[in-house]
Parts: structure tokens; sequence; C-alpha cells
């Protein structure tokens, strides 16, 4: 019968291996902390390996996401899906287990993390998850949803400033079933962490409101055991558990020291760890006994088919509840959505509304959000300038979870995070919004959504130099083309209100990636359309104002810009078309055809108006277009004067036309 220390061995050697076979990768931090992943994963994660997507297993998250080899052996050891072949595979092209985890690539990776800092705030944003998916569904005894979510994380998480904006509102939310390990063992790329990182972090949490269990040996199995139960036992507080340990554990020359962090130990290191822990076994050799020992599949078996007995309880007095459950864990939307939505499109248009898209923002969602419920919003500290609050917004707080409103406060970075986290826990469709020119501060997570593929959606308001008066610090103008360059990221600035709830539509009807909603502070004109070209919004790019036969010159614009252009061709008479394109990476995924009936490559007298950076439209308009952008920083003055100011009208794009023709 194998001992704990024995099942904790298996990981030193498979990580070690692995990374050794890779001649890259980090194996200290699984050497590390394969005493508290034991205990963690043997004696309280409830997880199902035959199904890495039963709904109420607990959620495990490695925040110091470059110690993957300790999640992959933990997968690998514990019966998921993950041949020995794949840790072989280590870091290899095509294979399931790259470098820093990856969400999607194999069984059991609930997010992908690398980024420091960012699985946490993913752990606070899928604890946050559960307790609201809690209030809304648990009836009396019947409590369908209840699991925990742990996550380790190392140093390197608590030096960036993002732990501090995520744990402060975890802390505040009271997430009772979020459980933190923290691996505390000094060491960081450069070294000893003693002459940059000295911060009391257990004091630093109880600060936030959590529950602190302290100075934890991280290689004693009952000590951990106790801190987890101790942990486990405070319902009201999300806990951390500060763990001491020694990187690269095992290691009988480098244990202790930066030489184990990102580094393969070496051949010779290699055997003398496998003589120093006892470990008689050949590379990628695990005992039967040790498979035996670690496997969870008949248990996470029972655990699952006695929630399946509970869940069936719970079906027979809530039919209702347990159907709209089952759709909104499978990411299913309401049947009739498609079709309710769009008339919302067609009513904005029959309205005609002149407002600025930030208030029509507003109205599609009080379009949407009754037919919605799984609607989850917010905003960091700006919900009065966002307008993210609709008719039925309710705030979630510690005390009470049953909303669908959150406050995020101050913090752009942990709110899109966070975001993340809900969005990999299912049963929500979740938006977070600020200023654009604060996606900055968002930015990465931004990424890790796209990345990811995960229906997080962003609001941004306030989106140029229009805003006015707050000056060059708020306006943006490199924003939208970094968003724009993003992978699987969809950009959408609407020109007015129809286009802003197509916006809002097609991000919600969207389910294999991120949008960022960018609206407008000023006011933006109605523009007219038929039914055909309304349509056509969905594609990202399209024919708002065409000429009369062959167009000699075509103007392309986004956001308050279009109107300017509009009355630009207005000006030339029937010479120009006028090509709306609110989301131009949609308009790229159109077919050629339509691609070529909107922009036919023999017109290229082309201009692209946007107050923004130019650069990006320059595939559109060619060599011999111009652009009419703005590629400085902007001025604190009121918006229109500002447009003014740097050519944003109707006369300055005459001009640039009339020179073409």
């Amino acid at each position: 019968m194998p001992t704990r220390t024995d099942l904790a061995n298996a990981i030193r050697a498979l990580s070690m291996d692995a990374v050794q076979q890779a001649n890259s990768g980090h194996p200290g931090a699984p050497m590390g902390m394969a005493d508290i992943a034991e205990v963690l994963w043997n004696d309280f994660l409830k997880h199902n390996p035959g199904n890495p997507d039963w709904s109420n297993r607990d959620r495990f998250v490695l925040s110091n996401g470059h110690g993957s080899m300790l999640l992959y052996s933990l997968l690998h050891l514990s019966g998921y899906q993950l041949s020995i072949d794949e840790i072989r595979n280590f870091r290899q092209l095509g294979s399931k287990t790259p470098g820093h985890p990856e969400y999607g690539y194999a069984p059991g990776v609930e997010t992908t993390t690398g980024p420091l800092g960012q699985g946490l705030a993913n752990a606070v944003g899928m604890a946050l998850a559960e307790k609201v998916l809690a209030a809304q569904f648990n009836r009396g005894a019947l409590n369908i949803v209840d699991h925990q979510t742990y996550v380790f994380l190392g140093d390197g998480c608590l030096m960036e400033g993002i732990s501090h904006e995520a744990a402060s509102l975890a802390g505040t939310l009271g997430l009772g079933k979020l459980v933190a390990l923290y691996d505390d063992n000094n060491i960081s790329i450069d070294g000893e962490v003693d002459g940059w990182f000295t911060d009391n972090t257990p004091v630093r949490f109880e600060a936030y409101g959590w529950h602190v269990v302290a100075d934890v040996d991280g290689h004693n199995p009952e000590a951990i055991k106790a801190a987890i139960e101790s942990a486990r036992a405070e319902t009201s507080r999300p806990s951390l558990i500060c763990c001491k340990t020694v990187i690269g554990k095992g290691s009988p020359n480098k244990q202790g020291t930066a030489a184990t962090h990102g580094s393969p130990l070496g051949a010779e290191e290699v055997a003398a760890v496998r003589e120093a822990i006892g470990w008689q076994h050949e590379p990628f050799t695990v005992p039967n006994d040790v498979y035996a020992g670690w496997d969870a599949s008949d248990t996470g078996a029972a655990n699952e088919q006695a929630w399946n007995k509970l869940f069936a309880d719970y079906q027979a007095e809530f039919p209702e509840l347990a159907a709209e459950y089952q759709r909104r864990t499978n990411g299913e939307l309401p049947a009739n959505f498609a079709e309710r939505s769009a008339a919302c499109v067609v009513e904005a248009q029959r309205a005609a509304d002149n407002i600025a898209s930030r208030k029509a923002s507003q109205k599609a969602l009080n379009a949407f959000g009754p037919m919605l419920p799984e609607l989850l919003g917010g905003s960091a500290d700006l919900t009065g300038s966002n307008l993210t609050l609709w008719d039925c917004s309710s705030p979630i707080s510690a005390e009470d979870a049953q909303g669908n409103y959150l406050y995020y406060g101050v913090r752009e970075f942990g709110m899109a995070a966070i975001m993340n986290g809900i969005a990999l826990h299912g049963g929500f469709i979740n938006y977070g919004a600020t200023f654009l020119m604060f996606m900055e501060y968002a930015r990465n997570a931004v990424r890790m959504a796209s990345l990811m593929k995960q229906q997080s959606i962003f609001v941004f308001t306030h989106d140029s130099i229009g805003l006015g008066e707050d000056g060059p610090t708020h306006q943006p103008v490199e924003q939208l083309t970094a968003l724009r360059c993003t992978p699987n990221l969809h950009t959408w600035r609407p020109c007015d209100a129809v286009e802003s709830m197509a916006a809002w539509r097609s991000a919600l009807l969207r389910r294999n990636g991120p949008a960022a909603l960018v609206f407008s502070r000023q006011t933006l004109n109605h523009q007219p359309r038929n039914d055909e070209q309304l349509d056509a919004i969905s594609r990202g790019g399209y024919v708002l104002r065409d000429s009369n036969g062959a167009p000699e010159a075509i103007i392309i614009a986004t956001g308050s810009e279009v109107g300017i252009a509009v009355e630009a061709a207005q000006q030339l008479g029937d010479k120009v078309r006028v090509v709306s394109m609110p989301c131009a990476e949609l308009f790229e995924q159109q077919d050629e055809s339509y691609r070529e009936s909107v922009l036919p490559s023999d017109v290229r007298n082309r201009v692209a108006v946007e107050a923004g950076h130019g650069d990006y439209w320059r595939k559109f308009v060619g060599l011999d277009g111009k652009v009419i952008s703005i590629d400085r920083f902007g001025e604190s003055a009121p918006g229109g004067e500002l447009m003014k100011e740097f050519g944003f009208t109707s006369d300055n794009v005459v001009a640039a036309l009339r020179h073409m023709l």
C-alpha cells in the first residue's frame, strides 16, 4: 500500500522527467507543492475524471501556471483522459500538455494560466458564480449548487497588483467557498524574494476580510489536512492557507534555490532525486499500486451519482427551475432568443432615436435583459457613466447574492479576469464596463478571454476625443487598434442606436469568444436603413448610403464618424458610397463575394474616417486611399470643438474626396 509520500513522489518524478525530456519547463513548483496537492486531491477535491464537465464539481485552478506539470501529473494520475504519452510530449507541438495550462487542451484544465495573478482572479470569478447560482437555484435542503473553488498560487501571483484587486473584492463579497493555498517558498526567478517581496501576507489578507491559516508546514500531510478542514469550516469568508514549502523538494543539490524554478534539473540531478526520494522506477513509469492510490474514477462517479439523485428530487419538486438550470449550465440560450432579439433591432430602427450610443446600449440591456435570466452585469465604478444598470438590475452583496449586478469598484483588470472566471464556471452571460481608455488596465484579461474562447462581454464607453473636457488621459487613440488586432475578439463601434442594439445581439449570440462593445458619450444621429441594410449589420460592414450606379469613391466609417461620412457624401451628390463598418473582424470573415459587393476592388478612391489611430484602416483603403484619423494625443476641450480641431468634419472628408476625384 503506497504511503502519502509515495503518492506525492509520483508527481515529483513525472514532473522532473517531463521537464528533463522537453529540456524546458519549471520543475520546482510541482516538486515543492506535491504534498499539498496530494492531500487536496485525495482527501477533499470533489470531481469526476469520467465527466470533467459535471456542473457541481469543485474547481481547481493552478494560478502559478508555470508549474503546469503539477496539474498534468494530477490529471493523469487521478484518471482523466491524459495519457502517459501526453506527459512524455510535454511542451511539444500538438500535445495536450503545453508549457502553461491551456483551457480546452486537456480535460480537467479549468482555465488558462501563466500570466501570474490572473488564475487567482479567475478563481474569484468561479467562486462568485457558484455563490450567485446557488442563491438563484437552491431551495431548502436541495442544494444542487454546492461546490468549492481551490486555487494554488505563488509569490509571483501575490506580487502582481491584480491579486490585490481580486482578493479585496472576494473578501467584500464573502466568498466562503474559495480556498487559496499559497506556496510560500521564498523563491522567484531572480532568487530569494527577500530583496523585493517582504509583505506580511497573512496580515494583508486578514485586512481584506479573509480567514487566514498561517505557517502551515507544506510537507506535513496532517498539518495540510487540518488547514484545509479549517478553511472549509469557515463559510462566510474566503480562506488563505499559507504553506511553507521548499521549492524543488527532493532535489539534493538544488532544492530551495532558484535553480529549480525554470530549468531542467539535469540528468545527474534527476538521478540524484530518484535516489534521495527512493523512486526506483524508470522515467515515466508509475507502479500500479501508486496509480490505484491516486485513481479517483470510482469516487468521482459516486459523487456525481449522489448529485444526480439529489437533482432528480429537485427536478420532481421544481421542474421549471431544473430545466432552467440545465439550460444555463449547458450554455444554451432561450429557445426563442434569436427571433425575439432580431425584433428588437427592427424596433430600434423604427424608433429612430438620436442618442449617445452608451444610452442606446442601456436601451439594449432593457430590451434583452428580460429575455436572459443568466445576464450578469457590472462596472468598474463607472455605472452612472457607462449606463450599465438596466430596469431589473439588482446588486449582489455578501449577504444577498440573488442579484444580477456587480459593483466591481475601481478594479478594471480584476473585473475583466473575474468575468473570465464567471464565464468559465458557466451558468451566466456576463458583461463588465469601464471607459475605453481604461481597457489598457484590463488588456491582458481581454486577451485571455479571446485565447480561451470565452463569452465575456466588455463594454467600453467614452470612445474618442469626442468625450471632451477630461482630456488626453481619458481620450482613447490607439485602443481600438489594439482591440481589433486581438485574435478572436469582435470589436464593435456602432454609429447609432440601431447598430448598438445589433452589436449587443451579436455579442449575446456568440458562444465561442468575447466581444468589445465600444460606445460614445456624445449624441449620434439615427441613420435610415431598409430591411436589407438592417440584416447586413450582423455581417460587420455594409453599404449604408449608396451611389447612383457604380461608385466613384467609397467612404468607410465607424461610430460617430458615420454621420460625418453621410454628410460628406450628400455634399458630393450621387458619386459616393458610404460603408458603415461597426465590426471589421466580422466583415473580414464574410465570403469574398459579399466583401466585394461592399468594397469593390476596382474602386480605388477610398477614404476611411475614424477618431482613433489610423493604421488599422490602411488595409481597407489601399496605397492610394486616405485615412482621416488621430495619430497623436488629444486635448482638454468640449468634444465638438475637438472633433473640428482634429479634422473630423464633413468638409474635411469632402476635401479629401475631391482631391481624389
